[in-house]
C-alpha cells in the first residue's frame, strides 16, 4: 500500500491585513485637549449657560456634590 504525505500550511487569515502601528506613547489629557482646541473653564458659572444640565437643580446638585468631595 502506498502512503501519501501532504504538507499543510496553517494560517490565521490575518497575514494579509495591513494594521497600522500603535503609538508607542500615549497622549496626555493636556495634549488631547490642546489638539482638540479645548479651553479650561475659568469659572463654574460658564456651565450655567451651557446645555449640559436639564434643570438648574441638576447643576446645583452637582456643584454641591463637587464641593463636598473637595472638602472631604
Amino acid at each position: 500500500m502506498e502512503r501519501l504525505v501532504a504538507e499543510v500550511t496553517v494560517s490565521t487569515g490575518a497575514e494579509h491585513i495591513d494594521v497600522p502601528e500603535r503609538r508607542s506613547t500615549r497622549e496626555s489629557l493636556d495634549e488631547q485637549a490642546r489638539r482638540k482646541g479645548l479651553q479650561p473653564l475659568r469659572s463654574v458659572d460658564e456651565w450655567r449657560n451651557d446645555d449640559i444640565w436639564e434643570t438648574d437643580e441638576e447643576l446645583e446638585e452637582f456643584l454641591a456634590y463637587l464641593d463636598a468631595q473637595r472638602q472631604s
